[in-house]
């Protein structure tokens, strides 16, 4: 189920990003993970600057360790591999109407990029992938990812979403092949966002 409420994460400083993943990394041992996140919601004053209540802050910020967390443990295994394949989600799309040329691909119910603006999000990303070497797949939704799965062998994935969708996704997968996951810095049905940066250094693991 999607969240309830819209975030805008684009606007916070790195520090941030570093003490959630600083959180993550100790999630298997600390008894009082909720207490850390808690801590980070109120650092950054994260309910304030998103203009969420602290509920769904809290919420918000424990979904980012948690999937920081799987990234992780899901590493080493991920370095390993060598076909992969790389999810995108078509809310990132420059435009979400006629003037995106995106034609979209019923074998996989999915779209294929034409790369018909070079500021969109989502062609960068897609160029940057295929650059890498991965086979690219817009998503309009997370049970896409079966569709894929059943018609194409990979090694691993890697995987762009809000994180309440990547938790989604992980169930699918299972414990299939290992992952990496990018959440979304900025959710809604349209305009959302990712960092382009952390996708590139993410795909270029071996």
């Amino acid at each position: 189920m999607a969240y309830k409420f819209a975030f805008d994460l684009t606007g916070f400083s790195r520090s941030f990003f570093r003490e959630v993943a600083k959180v993550s990394d100790q999630r298997g041992i600390h008894r009082k993970i909720g207490d850390a996140v808690e801590r980070i919601v109120q650092r950054f004053n994260v309910q304030a600057a998103t203009g969420l209540p602290v509920a769904d802050a809290v919420t918000l910020v424990n979904d980012l360790v948690d999937i920081y967390a799987r990234n992780l443990a899901h590493e080493e295994k991920f370095r390993q591999t060598k076909k992969r394949a790389l999810l995108l989600p078509h809310c990132s799309r420059k435009y979400m109407d006629r003037r995106c040329q995106a034609e979209f691909n019923p074998e996989f119910s999915t779209y294929e990029c034409k790369h018909c603006s070079k500021d969109c999000l989502v062609g960068q990303a897609v160029t940057l992938g295929e650059r890498l070497g991965y086979d690219v797949y817009i998503l309009p939704g997370g049970s896409c990812i079966h569709k894929i799965l059943s018609k194409r062998s990979y090694d691993a994935i890697v995987g762009v979403a809000c994180p309440n969708e990547i938790q989604l996704g992980i169930k699918q997968l299972g414990d299939r092949m290992p992952y990496q996951a990018i959440p979304l810095l900025k959710n809604g049905c349209a305009n959302t966002s990712f960092n382009l940066d952390t996708l590139e250094q993410v795909l270029a693991k071996s």
